[in-house]
């Protein structure tokens, strides 16, 4: 999986705000995470749209989750600045089609798409920001081989 500037970024303002558990101003946010204000100012404003931030305008205004933290997942902050998780060349994994030997590769972005929800949908924002991470994430990162680059391991760049 390609994680997105934007994604990465959209993540990290929200967490941000959930630690905070009030408003924030974007520039605070900004310099808190090391994110480019302007960059950041369009991805709070998707958040927004998506329904994830809401903001207050005034001198106590700022930038707040528009829900509680334990509700929202990293999926939804993803869906919600990149679009699908999972998809290949632009279509759904399930509804792409082979010819011949390659006919089952569908199953396999299906799987890849299932696996990046299993880890994304169950980590919510107050998982993250506690850092009191699913089970399954442990058990993930546990493995040594996680840690290391597929390229490292075959001798391959990647």
């Amino acid at each position: 999986m390609h994680v997105s500037a934007r994604a990465d970024y959209a993540i990290r303002a929200a967490a941000e705000l959930a630690a905070a558990g009030a408003a924030m101003k974007g520039e605070r946010i900004s310099e808190a995470q090391a994110i480019p204000l302007k960059f950041l100012e369009n991805v709070l404003l998707e958040l927004k749209h998506a329904g994830i931030v809401s903001s207050r305008r005034g001198v106590s205004g700022g930038y707040m989750l528009a829900r509680p933290a334990a509700e929202i997942s990293l999926a939804d902050v993803i869906r919600a600045v990149d679009g699908p998780m999972a998809n290949v060349r632009g279509q759904r994994p399930e509804t792409v089609e082979y010819p011949g030997p390659a006919a089952s590769l569908r199953e396999v972005w299906v799987a890849v798409r299932a696996s990046l929800r299993e880890v994304l949908e169950a980590t919510s924002l107050a998982d993250v920001v506690a850092g009191n991470l699913p089970p399954r994430v442990g058990e993930l990162t546990a493995d040594p081989e996680a840690w290391v680059s597929l390229g490292r391991i075959r001798g391959t760049p990647g």
